[in-house]
Parts: C-alpha cells; sequence; structure tokens
C-alpha cells in the first residue's frame, strides 16, 4: 500500500521534534538535569596597598617679599643674607628726622592742651567757665593724643620687622636707597616646613585622607627619602583636568629642600586584607553592581558594593565573603536560582551559601 505524502511529512515532523525533546537529557547546555556549564572562581582576601604617584612643587611654610610701609632713605641695613631671624627682629631703619621733629611737635601740643583743660576743669566748679567751653578743651586734648599716637605709629614704620621667623633672603638696598611701599628690600622664608602641592586624578578621590603618609624625593638629592603627611585637600577640582590640588608637608629641619623644588610624590595606604573579586566576575546591571554565586549547585545573584581597582580584581566592601564561589565565565548563561555546573567539580562540593542573617 502507498503512503500518503502528507503522511511521510508529519511523519518527519514528529521525529525531529522528539529528537529536540531527548537533546537536554543527554547533556544539553553543559551537564546533568540541563544545569549550564560555567567557570567559577573562589573569593580570596589579598593584601591591598594603596598607591598614588605624582609631581610636586615645594613651597616655603610662610613665604614674604619685605616691603615698607613708607617712602624715605635707607638708613641702616640690619641684617645679613641668609641669616635666620625670629619674628619682630629689626631689619632695616629708614631715615626718621622729619617724622622725629613731628611727634615732638604732636607731644608738646598735647602736654599745652591737657594743661588748659585742666586749668578749666578746676574753674568749672565755681562757673567761671561754661561747660561748652570745658568740652571743647577736652575735644582738643582728644585730638592731640591721636595725633601722638599717628606720629608714633609713623616712627615705628621706618623700623622694617620680621614678621614670622625665617630665613632672610638676598639684600635688595643699600644705605642710603629711597625706598618706597613699592620696593622689596629682600626676602622671608620660613623653610623649617615645606609645604608640598601637587595634584590627583579624582578617581583617588577615595583613597585620598587628611593625615595620610607621604614619601617624596629630589633629583637634586636622588638617595635621599623625605617623609610627609598629607595637610590639607582642596574643596574643588579642576574643571578641566579633573584632578584636585593636595598640600602635604614636609619636616625641612636640615634645609636641604628649597622652595620652587620639583618633587616627585608618593603616597600609600596599607588597607591590610581586603575581599577581592575577579574583575569578569563583575555584573553591572541598571547602576547596581552583581555577581553570581555558585552554592549547591544553583546561581544566586547577589548585589555587591565595589571598592578600589587592582590589576585583574576588584576589591568587595559589602556582599561576598572569603570563600564564596563566583561565576566567571558564562553569566551570560545563567539567572537567578538557575542551576549550574562546574567543570570538574561535582555538585557537592560546591561551598554553600555563607550565612550573612
Amino acid at each position: 500500500m502507498r503512503k500518503s505524502p502528507k503522511l511521510l511529512v508529519l511523519g518527519v515532523l514528529a521525529a525531529l521534534v522528539a529528537a529536540c525533546e531527548e537533546e537536554p537529557a543527554a547533556g544539553g547546555r553543559g551537564g546533568w538535569g540541563g544545569a549550564a556549564k560555567v567557570v567559577a572562581q573562589q573569593i580570596e582576601k589579598q593584601h591591598i596597598v594603596d598607591e598614588i604617584e605624582a609631581l610636586g612643587t615645594a613651597r616655603a611654610n610662610e613665604s614674604i617679599e619685605i616691603q615698607p610701609r613708607i617712602s624715605s632713605l635707607v638708613e641702616r641695613v640690619v641684617f645679613e643674607e641668609g641669616q635666620i631671624v625670629e619674628a619682630g627682629a629689626l631689619l632695616v631703619e629708614l631715615e626718621n628726622s622729619e617724622i622725629v621733629a613731628g611727634l615732638a611737635l604732636a607731644e608738646a601740643s598735647l602736654s599745652e592742651s591737657r594743661s588748659l583743660y585742666n586749668r578749666s576743669k578746676s574753674l568749672a566748679d565755681t562757673q567761671a567757665i561754661s561747660a561748652s567751653n570745658l568740652e571743647q578743651l577736652l575735644a582738643q586734648v582728644q585730638v592731640n593724643e591721636a595725633q601722638v599716637e599717628a606720629a608714633i605709629a609713623r616712627l615705628e614704620n621706618t623700623r622694617i620687622r620680621a614678621p614670622f621667623s625665617g630665613r632672610i633672603g638676598l639684600r635688595r638696598v643699600s644705605p642710603g636707597s629711597f625706598v618706597n611701599t613699592q620696593t622689596v628690600i629682600t626676602t622671608l622664608d620660613d623653610v623649617r616646613v615645606i609645604k608640598l602641592d601637587f595634584s590627583v586624578p579624582e578617581t583617588f578621590l577615595t583613597v585620598l585622607s587628611q593625615g595620610m603618609n607621604i614619601t617624596a624625593q629630589s633629583l637634586v638629592y636622588p638617595d635621599r627619602v623625605f617623609e610627609g603627611k598629607v595637610a590639607s585637600i582642596d574643596t574643588r577640582l579642576d574643571p578641566v583636568t579633573r584632578a584636585v590640588q593636595v598640600r602635604a608637608t614636609i619636616p625641612n629641619i636640615d634645609g636641604l629642600l628649597k622652595p620652587g623644588m620639583f618633587m616627585s610624590v608618593d603616597l600609600r595606604r596599607d588597607r591590610g586584607e581586603v575581599v577581592v573579586a575577579p574583575e569578569q566576575a563583575i555584573v553591572p546591571e541598571g547602576g547596581t553592581q552583581y555577581v553570581f554565586v555558585v552554592a549547591n549547585g544553583l546561581a544566586e545573584k547577589r548585589a555587591v558594593k565595589l571598592g578600589r581597582r587592582v590589576p585583574g580584581f576588584v576589591a568587595i566592601e559589602g556582599g561576598l565573603e572569603a570563600g564564596e564561589m563566583v561565576i566567571t565565565e558564562g553569566t551570560h548563561k545563567v539567572r537567578d536560582g538557575s542551576p549550574v555546573e562546574v567543570p570538574g567539580q561535582a555538585s557537592a562540593e560546591l561551598l554553600p551559601p555563607t550565612d550573612r542573617s
């Protein structure tokens, strides 16, 4: 009996459907019971030291150009170039004869007005002088007192002093030189402590902290390492370079470091033993970072908090514990709760999920 062509086609289709249904049972996507074959790695701890390298410029702790407050002739230069002076030390005296004469005149006027006021005050009790006249005499005394104070201030301005302790620079004037408020007499730098300014990319902001230890080196002293600490971190980032300015301080008791020196800076922070995961295990999704943890033959999708990245790994600040297994290859084949197979490892050997309750 000849079979119908339609029946032959239907028979072939039925055979194909049966073959497709039997394929997963024969191994499917990799293993037993339709489990996806994946590669997993055990989470470990690593000793991590945060390190930043930068270039900076040395600056004096305090720095100023010594300039007079008045115009006059230089009478006497008291300091020596390179001398270390204390705050308040006399550096230069300016010619002051006219100011001294003005002070003497102001003091004479004050003496006269005080005498007149005191005599008139005794007469006020007998009403020989009016109260308004007495008030005028008192006002004149106060004017003369102010004139004396102003003359004393002008006289003090002829004595140029160090505003803080430090080392004097080169002398730029001589006795007899005429100076004004724009004339630089010398410089004064406090270099007992050196400020070191440098830039750090914004990606390292989480590593930076005030008080963080630093080491610095200069080409001038290639075998010398200078130690210091981060003193301050700027409140703003440069919108062009996306970097933040950092200032460290370095003790400079021996005076080797000079303002303006170019220095390399190395910042280190020992974070100790930190849980890390392979970078390829991280699955970003909607602004949240996930990993797939293998536990009892199943994939558990778990949110994690990432920390600093190191070559090939990323620090985990929350969501994982050392000893757990995470999928590093094949994350695209699994979802939360799906069965997985790690080649060369039976399901019973997989670590159970860590109890974080």
